[in-house]
């Protein structure tokens, strides 16, 4: 309707300036008539009479008409308008000066002009409307036709739940409208590939707190029903193990939640990877039977989170351990702008078929495997958050070999 409104003043404008430039160049060409009858007169002597179409007066050197009367207009070197006595018109007066220092004066009449004017009047008076309707109309149908898809688009979106993430819009035409439907689409999986990790995220995480829980309140109800059955010293060993297992879950799903927010900024402080290693192997060989083998530890220094870091390495190294047999092997090495951190053992190894997916959450490759000895499947999850957040990869070499690439404090 704007537009309409926009198109219909620009109409009305320049029938206004048409109106006014018609009437100007047919005046001007009406003068110009008058003007050249005007010195033709005066080169023939100035003898002529007037008609309806043509005033001729002439006039002495004094100014006096020649034979009478009043002059009806003194042009000089311009055309004048004049509505002379007698004629219900204008008419447009010029004057030439005739040899003998007598001045020809000649008026031509306007009727012509404001006939002209006003015909085109008439047909712009009718014509602006009516071509404001057909712009108006033709506007209407174009636009609705081009937004059309974009209506399409609007009401499919518009309708789109969160249960009903799988729909998608018409992405079928080859021009921007076509393109922003397949960038919706996009937008659209990726809601669809988000909301359905959130939700296997809060179901996979209900079902793990599920069972500290039910321990606790299974032992909880056979003490009460059975005192005789447990000591007050028994159950608060299990009541306080669930609790520690329960608090590890709950910290683990607050990191991994953490990872889904804006990014962290890590501290840029220089931490020796060789030290925490080294640490971490102590820590292992008195808290389990395993053979530590740390010869290939050799210096390595990254900027970041040295509480993370640590972290990385004992998920690493207690995920080693699960499946280790007799030995866990680590490593530690520099190349080039890289330092390179390897965790290896003896193990069964990680079927190639699941090394895509072992980094997810809640992932346990060994089904057999409660989660008193396994773990929620977060560890590892967790390692692969660390390492994305200082930059670096964790791939799996081999069968049983962890690999992490971060960048080195001290480039080359």
């Amino acid at each position: 309707m704007a537009a309409v409104l926009v198109v219909g003043l620009a109409l009305v404008g320049g029938a206004l300036i048409l109106v006014a430039l018609l009437g100007s160049v047919l005046t001007d060409q009406v003068c110009q008539d008058a003007r050249d009858r005007a010195a033709q007169l005066a080169v023939a002597g100035g003898g002529s009479s007037s008609s309806t179409s043509e005033i001729v007066q002439v006039t002495d050197r004094s100014g006096r008409l020649v034979g009478g009367g009043t002059p009806l207009a003194s042009p000089g070197s311009q055309c004048v308008s004049v509505e002379p006595p007698g004629h219900g018109e204008d008419f447009v007066f010029a004057a030439a000066k005739a040899s003998s220092g007598d001045e020809v004066v000649v008026g031509r009449p306007l009727v012509d002009v404001l006939d002209s004017t006003r015909f085109v009047r008439r047909v712009l008076v009718i014509g602006v409307p009516l071509m404001m309707l057909v712009v108006g109309a033709v506007t209407w149908v174009v636009t609705g036709r081009m937004l059309a898809p974009v209506t399409a688009i609007r009401r499919e979106v518009d309708e789109i739940s969160a249960t009903e993430l799988h729909r998608r819009v018409p992405a079928t035409r080859r021009d921007e409208i076509g393109r922003l439907g397949a960038t919706m689409n996009r937008m659209l999986d990726r809601l669809q590939t988000t909301h359905e990790a959130q939700q296997r995220f809060v179901s996979d995480a209900a079902h793990e707190l599920r069972s500290p829980i039910a321990t606790i309140r299974q032992h909880a109800e056979v003490a009460a029903a059975h005192p005789e059955r447990t000591t007050p010293e028994e159950l608060a060993e299990t009541v306080l193990a669930e609790d520690v297992r329960m608090q590890q879950l709950v910290d683990d799903l607050l990191l991994l939640a953490s990872s889904g927010e804006q990014p962290a900024v890590l501290p840029h402080t220089p931490v020796d990877l060789d030290d925490l290693l080294i640490t971490e192997a102590r820590r292992l060989r008195s808290a389990t039977g395993l053979a530590v083998v740390t010869s290939g530890v050799s210096g390595g220094q990254v900027l970041g989170d040295e509480s993370a870091l640590t972290r990385m390495i004992r998920n690493l190294t207690g995920n080693a351990a699960r499946h280790a047999r007799s030995e866990i092997r680590l490593g530690l090495a520099e190349a080039g702008d890289t330092v390179v951190l390897t965790v290896a053992d003896d193990g069964p190894g990680i079927p190639p078929s699941e090394r895509a997916r072992v980094f997810d959450r809640f992932v346990r490759l060994d089904g057999a495997r409660g989660r008193e000895t396994g773990g929620a499947g977060l560890g590892l999850a967790i390692v692969a958050e660390i390492v994305r957040r200082h930059r670096g990869t964790v791939t799996i070499a081999g069968t049983s070999t962890l690999t992490v690439r971060l960048p080195s404090a001290a480039p080359s």
